[in-house]
């Protein structure tokens, strides 16, 4: 799969190839933060397949925390477009929402860290559910 996507102002672009590694509806607590208060979509795929185009992330990761993600987003406009966590090396998380095609994502896989979901998210019947990680 070859796809592109970028920030809402258009400072920050890339073009991402591979096979998707992973989908899925994050509702830890962390992500809430980053949406604004909805679930997290994400699509892993492989680093090796990943560049950006156009700009360059600015990046955050928690000083106070071991195994701490890296956060990558526009610094003009906060767009979120990628995480690197040290449990997924050689993998980003693409933001679904950064896509030029959301479309491609065609739903998660998994719903993880429902232990931490509001009553206001939804997941889609069939999806299986998991309080953390699975595993």
């Amino acid at each position: 799969m070859d796809f592109e996507g970028g920030c809402y102002c258009g400072s920050v672009r890339y073009k991402a190839s591979g096979d998707a590694l992973f989908k899925g509806q994050c509702h830890c607590r962390e992500c809430q933060y980053i949406t604004g208060g909805a679930a997290n979509l994400t699509m892993a795929i492989p680093e090796a397949g990943f560049t950006y185009t156009k700009g360059a992330p600015k990046k955050f990761t928690r000083t106070d925390i071991e195994n701490a993600v890296t956060r990558e987003f526009c610094g003009d406009c906060g767009t979120s477009l990628g995480t690197r966590a040290p449990g997924l090396p050689g993998a980003i998380l693409l933001k679904v929402g950064s896509f030029d095609d959301p479309a491609i994502f065609e739903g998660p896989q998994v719903a993880i860290y429902t232990c931490d979901k509001q009553p206001f998210h939804v997941i889609a019947d069939g999806v299986p559910c998991f309080e953390g990680l699975p595993g």
